[in-house]
């Protein structure tokens, strides 16, 4: 027995250090698994409110009485200041210049520009924007425009006798035929009233998840006549030339 001991000894200290290699070799396989695991995951929840969205936008669709194509948000127009992004959606899909775009809760914007494959989409909250609303509480009408804020816009020259309270839902009015009648724009956040003044300063929060957005319907206004309202050749625009965006119903 104590001959055979060293040996004993040496089989029992070779045994205790290939158990720990490969427990090592155990570990770091399970820690390989667990950040793959990790990544299935993260893409799994991506694409499960990726899916959400997509819903949302379909219940929207579902809801209204027109055509609408869906589109995605490809880019940003990297111009100071301006609230403009890039669609994946062109003349090839038959979008066209003055299409409302909307998202899952409100109005998003319009087009602006159009070339093969893709749009601009000039958003309601740019400083160059603006667009005929009305309270859908009582039909109170004005203009909406954009301040540069994505989470604000203003009623312009609303005298500070009109009936417009905080928690009214603004939605579009129709007129001037840019933008059909009765999609959301936001809600009347603060009616200030100064001593001195005619007019009422009305902010407005957007209804459109206007930073958070990445799927919109582009929507295809019919007229009386059930032709497409904004889809002539004469409206169709192109990504390289640079019209002034103007928006509806601005004095």
């Amino acid at each position: 027995m104590v001959a055979e001991s060293p040996y004993l000894l040496g089989d029992s200290v070779g045994e205790v250090v290939s158990s720990r290699e490969n427990l090592r070799e155990e570990n770091a396989q399970l820690e390989r698994r667990v950040l793959e695991l990790s990544q299935i995951s993260q893409q799994f929840l991506s694409l499960r409110q990726e899916n959400a969205r997509l819903r949302e936008l379909l219940g929207s669709q579902a809801r209204l009485p027109t055509e609408v194509l869906i589109a995605e948000l490809v880019g940003v127009v990297p111009i100071v200041n301006s609230h403009q992004i890039i669609i994946d959606k062109g003349s090839e899909a038959g979008v066209g210049v003055g299409q409302a775009v909307i998202d899952a809760d409100g109005l998003f914007g319009q087009v602006v520009e159009v070339s093969r494959f893709t749009s601009r989409v000039l958003m309601i909250t740019d400083t160059s924007h603006a667009l005929p609303v009305q309270i859908n509480r009582n039909g109170v009408r004005s203009v909406a425009g954009g301040t540069g804020r994505r989470d604000a816009l203003v009623l312009e020259n609303v005298p500070v006798t009109a009936d417009i309270r905080e928690g009214d839902l603004v939605e579009t009015s129709g007129l001037a035929g840019r933008f059909p009648v009765g999609y959301p724009v936001g809600y009347v956040a603060s009616v200030t009233i100064a001593e001195t003044s005619a007019y009422a300063e009305i902010i407005v929060r957007p209804t459109a998840q206007l930073d958070r957005s990445r799927h919109v319907l582009v929507v295809f206004a019919q007229t009386e006549a059930g032709s497409d309202a904004f889809t002539s050749e004469g409206d169709v625009g192109s990504l390289e030339e640079d019209p002034a965006p103007v928006g509806d119903g601005r004095p």
